[in-house]
Order: structure tokens, then C-alpha cells, then sequence
């Protein structure tokens, strides 16, 4: 019987560990998106327990709580409810969540990044609490050396086009930071012409462009002019939620006119909204082309599915869920209407619904070119998918219908500061792939073609393509 959790967890044959060990284990971390805070990074925060850092936050172990029977005031806090009780909370649930990747995660962190053995539960939770806490209290364990420590290259934050990205210029300035912080930008809010904070959010995108927005070509302006400051600022990588991707047959006048109507106040229907957004994407494509950067799509979330508890604790709180909404026909027309023009960017995708792998990594296929290697990537096994079957799925659509070699690999797409052990997790799971197939016979055992795969899906394919040294 092998250890929980040993040297070679996950790695399944003598051909994975030699791959881990030798090839892997010691690669940087690009970690190309994530939603950690750039004022933290900057501030250098620190953190007085093991909740502060390990349960703010993260809806992942909310999610988990909750479906435990765990009451809402010991999960998101609440009056009377100290951080002990919620870290007793979470501590036993933790036993619950076996076959949930978050029971490895939870693990992980603690054993990689407080040097903590103990199982996770009711009965150890005094003792990881005193052994967590003492070294949260003794020094190294501040927002930066969490960072350091995990190898970490370059952090790419998600950010407001409306944001002043006043520590990501700070940061810059300290020359011996020892990686990256960059900004991505997320213009999501501009885009959501139906929600009920739509026009307030003009005035603040406004007042951050020192423009007015009167029309929607003072919008566009607008959102060109903090996409090049964001550039100025080191940003080559934006981000869209599409939680459906739009389509819609539309000119710039009929664009301006829906816009129009919305500023007066007025109902934009559902499909006047897709032509909104149809022709807003364009635009922010071919300006992403000119300043060569690469472009995000994350589709078919369905968020803020709980209306209560959406009032109560607002989004990204643990109460979104996979969508299905149609993904073939409205993505390759709007990469292909970038295309016809040769502007379309460098452009990664992800489905939150599994089922769209097959249909993503075929449909990429399509748009290769350029002289770029992997020029549209099938994004890393996202969210949901996060899991060990889930990154194995999405491996194998890549490589069954496009380059495995070229794929840039993993990211923490996390609000977490330990969350870093993910790329560990995912190196292992690829390892572990690749052995099974020399030991099958169905790839060779030829070092250097291993080491080339191996290090470059890790690292080196993430450091090319997104070309952040430039």
C-alpha cells in the first residue's frame, strides 16, 4: 500500500516519477491568471491565523461547508463567531470531502507550505491550528514569501479597466521583488449592458479615462484608452466571462443606437444586448491584435444561481454553477470575423462545462497560424473541472485533436495565496499521463523529447507565448 500522499502521489509508474522528479518538480510558476489582490502583494500582508489565510475568500471551501450542513455565520462569519470556530468548522468537513480535489489541496497546502503531516479533522485541528498559527506569527510567512517560495515567475491579477493599478506601478519600481506582478484586463462590467449597475459603472470607467461617456464612441475610446495604459503598465493579457458567447450580425451605428437606448434608461433585449456585445468584443479583439497581447475567453459559467444569498453576500461567494449554453456557432464567428481582417490575437479558451472540450479543441484548430506555435490554446481544466479527471479529460482532448506540446499549462485562477500547490497537482496528473503512455508502449522513451514535453507544458511554453519579457 503506498502512503497517503507520499513522494510519488499520483505518479502511477516508475517512467511518471522520473518525470516529476527530474523534469517538473523544479520548474517557475507563470501563474497567467489569478484573482489575488495587487494591494496585498504590495503591502506585503501578513496573517495573525491559519483562517485569515487559508478560509477568507475561498468559496471552494464554502461550497463544501455548506453542503457539510456547516451554518452560514461559521463559513462567510458572523456575529459572535471567532476564526477558531470556523477553522473547527472547515476542519470537520475535511474528512467529508474525500474524491473532492479539495481534499488533496487542503493537504497539500498545509504539508508543502507549513511543513503540517497531520491529517486533516476534528481530532488534529488543536494541533494544526498551534503549528499553523506560530509559524504565521514567526516571520516568512507574509504574502511575498508565499509567492517566493512556490517559485513563482510572474503573477498576472485581474483588473477593472476602471482601476488605477496604483500598486501594480509600485510594484514595479522595487527592483529586487523577485517576480513579476502584472495586470490583466477585465472588461466584463463594459460589456453587461443589462445589469442594474451598468450606468454607474460608466461614470467610474469614465472618470478613470477623463472622458464623458455620452456615446459609444466615447465608450470605445475610453476602453482603448485604459487597454494602452494598462500596456504602459506592463498588461499583455486580457480576460472575458462570457457566461454565453454572444453573436450577432451588427454595425457600429446600430452598436451606438442599443448603447444610446441604455444610457436613456431604456430596456435593451436580449438581442440587441448579443450585438452590443458582438460588436464590443470585435473592437477590444483587434485593439488586443495591435498591442499583442493574448486574449481570455472564460465561457458558460452560470452565476449567482442562489437570488438570497446573492442579496446577502454578494457574487463569487460559492452559489455559481456550470452552464450549457451553445459554444460552436458564436465562437468561430466572432474568431473568424477577426480573422478575415488577419487581427485575430493570440486567444485561449475555456468552457466550464466539460463537454465542450472536444468541440474547443477541434474548433481551435481552425484558427492556428501565423507562425505562432499553439497561436489559440485550449485552456487549463478550469474551476469545476479543477480536478485530477478533469485536467486528465482536458489532456486528452488537446491532444487527441491538436499539440499537447504547445500547451501552455496550468494556473491558479484563485484568490488564494497558498493556492500555488495547484501547479504542483497538475504536474504530477501530466506526469503521470505521460508515463502511462511509454509504459504502454505508446510514446517512446526518449529523454529529451520527454524533458522538451515536460518542462515546456510546466513552464516554457507559457514563458513564449505570452512574451512578458518584451
Amino acid at each position: 500500500m503506498k502512503a497517503f500522499m507520499g513522494k510519488n502521489f499520483l505518479l502511477q509508474n516508475e517512467t511518471a516519477k522520473r518525470l516529476y522528479h527530474d523534469y517538473a518538480a523544479g520548474m517557475p510558476i507563470i501563474d497567467y491568471h489569478c484573482h489575488l489582490s495587487q494591494q496585498d502583494i504590495y503591502e506585503n500582508r501578513t496573517y495573525n491565523n491559519l483562517t485569515e489565510v487559508w478560509l477568507y475568500g475561498d468559496h471552494y471551501k464554502w461550497r463544501a461547508m455548506r453542503a457539510n450542513g456547516v451554518e452560514e455565520k461559521y463559513i462567510t462569519g458572523g456575529e459572535g463567531v471567532g476564526d477558531y470556530e470556523r477553522f473547527l468548522a472547515f476542519a470537520r468537513t475535511v474528512p467529508m470531502t474525500l474524491g473532492n480535489p479539495l481534499y488533496h489541496w487542503s493537504h497539500l497546502e498545509l504539508r508543502r507550505l507549513f511543513g503540517i503531516e497531520e491529517l486533516i479533522n476534528e481530532a488534529n485541528a488543536p494541533v494544526i491550528w498551534a503549528k499553523a498559527n506560530a509559524k504565521l506569527q514567526g516571520g516568512g510567512y507574509a504574502v511575498r514569501d508565499f509567492i517566493r517560495n512556490a517559485g513563482v515567475e510572474v503573477v498576472c491579477t485581474t483588473d477593472d479597466p476602471a482601476d488605477s493599478l496604483e500598486h501594480h506601478a509600485l510594484l514595479a519600481q522595487e527592483p529586487d521583488l523577485g517576480f513579476r506582478v502584472l495586470p490583466s484586463f477585465r472588461p466584463d462590467k463594459a460589456l453587461e449592458i443589462n445589469r442594474p449597475t451598468f450606468l454607474e459603472y460608466l461614470g467610474k470607467l469614465g472618470e478613470s479615462a477623463q472622458l464623458e461617456l455620452n456615446s459609444y464612441d466615447d465608450l470605445l475610446h475610453a476602453l482603448e484608452a485604459r487597454a494602452r495604459f494598462f500596456h504602459a503598465v506592463g498588461g499583455r493579457v486580457s480576460d472575458h466571462a462570457l457566461d454565453y458567447v454572444p453573436w450577432a450580425e451588427t454595425t457600429r451605428e446600430e452598436a451606438a443606437s442599443i448603447f444610446a437606448k441604455a444610457l436613456e434608461g431604456g430596456g435593451v433585449t436580449l438581442e440587441e444586448e448579443r450585438k452590443y456585445k458582438t460588436y464590443t468584443l470585435l473592437f477590444l479583439g483587434r485593439l488586443y491584435a495591435e498591442l499583442g497581447w493574448s486574449m481570455q475567453y472564460h465561457i458558460n459559467a452560470h452565476r449567482s444561481n442562489n437570488t438570497r444569498r446573492f442579496a446577502e453576500l454578494g457574487p463569487d461567494t460559492g452559489f455559481d454553477s456550470i452552464g450549457d449554453s451553445p459554444v460552436a456557432v458564436p465562437l468561430v464567428r466572432l474568431l473568424d470575423r477577426l480573422d478575415q481582417d488577419d487581427q485575430l490575437p493570440r486567444t485561449i479558451v475555456y468552457s466550464l462545462n466539460q463537454t465542450d472540450n472536444n468541440v474547443l479543441a477541434a474548433l481551435i484548430g481552425s484558427f492556428q497560424g501565423g507562425g505562432i506555435p499553439g497561436k489559440i490554446q485550449l485552456g487549463a481544466a478550469w474551476w469545476f473541472n479543477d480536478t485530477k479527471d478533469g485536467m486528465l479529460e482536458q489532456l486528452k482532448a488537446l491532444g487527441n485533436m491538436g499539440l499537447l506540446g504547445r500547451f501552455i499549462g496550468m494556473l491558479t485562477d484563485s484568490r488564494s495565496f497558498l493556492s500555488y500547490t495547484r501547479h504542483e497537482y497538475f504536474r504530477r496528473i501530466f506526469c503521470s499521463l505521460l508515463g502511462e503512455w511509454v509504459e504502454n508502449g505508446e510514446a517512446p522513451d526518449d529523454a529529451e523529447l520527454l524533458r522538451e514535453l515536460v518542462q515546456g507544458v510546466s513552464y516554457g511554453n507559457a514563458k513564449a507565448y505570452f512574451r512578458f519579457e518584451e
